[in-house]
């Protein structure tokens, strides 16, 4: 451990001007004041000022590092002091000195934090299971709301309700606070819980299905890039015709009706929608149902700006409670995902600012990153490299650094590495991966990180010139509220006072796609009867005329029969009269020959 003349051996090693500037500014981080001339004499070397009044050039303190911090040279606390020393500071812990795996002592003189103004480069807090991640979280949500900076967390396990609650009076607590210069007491924070739709405990959280856009929609519902690309191509055509997509009942409709045969001729000139691919969407949305997902999506739609609050001094701490949903996690963290983009698109520029207008965290972040497809992992780097200019710092956790992608990884300034395992051959490629990351260091990280205790971390963040400061092993402050969960009670009180229970509780089923398009097919049915009616109408003019034709052709018929028969009978009495005519000359003939031959009657 260095004594109280290490910072003399640090100015040694640098430039004149250099070391004057960086004792200054360890300093103002509470360490210890630099000797005048004629200090005590530290690793056999003595420092004296110079005639001319101004620091000497003297050889270097020896170069050679040793694996461990425990033989760290002398002079690298100072180093470290003067890396995090900043203007604004969210204190995060102390600097340690010791033996990885033995004894370690936290030096209170060196303090360990982050530079506010470079909170929106973003950052990494990792490490495995029961490192202290969790508890690391919560004191830097509360650091930020001491600072006057909103944060949004979204609490997977149910750990952080006892954010609303004063931690209580703890001994041991106590002291640890007090070994590392933490002016540790109880504190209760301003807080805000929210729920995803009603879901569980808090203030309903939803958005529609067309603020939650296409690509994120496909990631929930697992569909490959071909579905994907028709379910953007849906999406495009309810946008133009100004059918809005506000429940997950209108985007079935719409798929609905573009497969029908009244609509599958509406994309045609587009590519179209097949069947087989409109089956797979719709039987994928069913199953989004099935897990509850309907209540997530509707309105009132909770706008992402409400998230930017304070009360009085205090950052108002919005806590996503996620319990009753923590066995859907690819939902969750996509729509974790929704809030950021949401909020990427509605804030203004702002550059560098002093401090972030927001702090957004994703715990159990590998969720977000599970299986998810090149154009989504596309839009998190570019919505994590972009929102850094709105203001906005995004912080994401997880067990590993290699849960997370390189790409979206390089775009993390700030560090927090927790204790690693290294129990398989992958975990120790794993950890080489993890120690090469950080800068150059005194530290045999591979060892060290391996060696961590709970609420211990390795370290590295920005300066407030851009650059990594120095590695320092450091002991994580306790959080001040209580580190147990608040029961059921605490969090209702809290949310029946919230002013977003008014507006976001009650759900509210508006005119939309659905109702549109079922209003427009029961004009169609309408138009079809009544077009079906005059069909029929006509139709029976038609028969009606034929009958009349047929009726007036058997009149017809008959009066010509009548006619001939009545001609018939007429010749028939006109050959009777001349048959019975003919026979009477005939008699009369025959008898007046008689009469005068004489012969005789047979």
């Amino acid at each position: 451990m260095p004594d109280a003349s290490t910072p003399d051996l640090a100015a040694l090693r640098e430039a004149a001007a250099a070391a004057q500037k960086a004792l200054e500014e360890a300093e103002r981080a509470a360490a210890p004041a630099a000797p005048e001339t004629g200090g005590p004499e530290t690793s056999g070397q003595e420092t004296r000022e110079p005639e001319t009044g101004e620091p000497e050039e003297a050889a270097p303190a020896s170069s050679e590092v040793p694996d461990a911090p425990a033989g760290a040279p002398d002079g690298y606390a100072a180093e470290v002091a003067a890396g995090y020393a900043a203007e604004a500071t969210l204190p995060l812990g102390a600097l340690l000195e010791g033996e990885p795996g033995g004894e370690a002592t936290p030096n209170p003189r060196v303090q360990v934090g982050f530079a506010l103004s470079m909170l929106n480069r973003h950052g990494l807090v990792a490490g495995a299971t029961g490192t202290g991640k969790t508890k690391t979280l919560q004191g830097m949500a509360e650091g930020l709301s001491l600072a006057g900076v909103p944060v949004f967390l979204a609490d997977v396990k149910g750990d952080l309700s006892g954010l609303a609650l004063p931690g209580p009076d703890n001994p041991k607590v106590a002291e640890r606070a007090a070994s590392i210069g933490q002016d540790w007491r109880p504190t209760q924070y301003p807080v805000e819980f929210y729920s995803l739709g009603g879901i569980g405990k808090g203030v309903p959280i939803r958005t529609t299905v067309t603020d939650f856009g296409p690509l994120l929609m496909s990631k929930v519902l697992g569909l490959n890039e071909t579905q994907e690309s028709s379910l953007t191509l849906i999406f495009h055509w309810a946008d133009t015709k100004g059918l809005a997509l506000l429940d997950l009942k209108d985007l079935q409709s719409v798929i609905a009706y573009l497969t029908s045969d009244e609509g599958k001729g509406e994309l045609k000139g587009i590519g179209g929608v097949s069947a087989a691919t409109a089956g797979v969407i719709l039987r994928e949305i069913v199953g989004l149902e099935g897990q509850g997902a309907d209540v997530f999506f509707g309105e009132p739609a909770f706008a992402t700006s409400d998230l930017i609050a304070t009360r009085g001094d205090l950052g108002v701490l919005s806590v996503l409670e996620l319990p009753a949903v923590q066995d859907r996690p690819q939902l969750f963290s996509t729509f974790l995902m929704w809030l950021l983009a949401d909020l990427f698109q509605d804030l203004p520029e702002v550059g560098d600012a002093e401090k972030p207008k927001l702090v957004f965290f994703f715990d159990e972040a590998h969720l977000l990153f599970a299986d998810a497809s090149k154009d989504f992992l596309q839009q998190v780097v570019q919505t994590v490299r972009l929102i850094r200019s709105k203001g906005v710092g995004v912080f994401f956790v997880t067990q590993s650094p290699k849960d997370v992608p390189s790409d979206v990884l390089a775009q993390l300034g700030n560090r927090v590495q927790h204790a690693l395992r290294a129990f398989t051959p992958d975990d120790a490629t794993a950890l080489r991966a993890a120690a090469r990351t950080f800068p150059k260091s005194p530290y045999d990280l591979e060892r060290l990180l391996q060696s961590l205790g709970t609420g211990e971390a390795v370290v590295t963040v920005l300066t407030e010139k851009g650059a990594p400061s120095p590695v320092a092993w450091t002991r994580v402050r306790a959080p001040q509220a209580s580190m147990e969960p608040a029961g059921d009670a605490v969090i209702d009180q809290v949310v029946a006072a919230s002013p977003g229970q008014a507006r976001y509780g009650t759900p509210v089923d508006a005119e939309s796609a659905f109702e549109l398009l079922q209003a427009k097919a029961q004009e169609q049915a309408a138009g079809r009867a009544a077009a079906e009616g005059s069909a029929t109408a006509a139709a029976d003019e038609r028969e009606l005329a034929k009958e009349r034709a047929r009726l007036e052709k058997e009149a017809a018929t008959r009066e010509k029969a009548e006619a001939r028969h009545k001609e018939q009978a007429a010749r028939d009495r006109n050959r009777v009269v001349t048959s019975l005519a003919k026979t009477a000359g005939t008699v009369l003939v025959r008898e007046l020959t008689r009469s005068l031959f004489g012969t005789r009657k047979r």
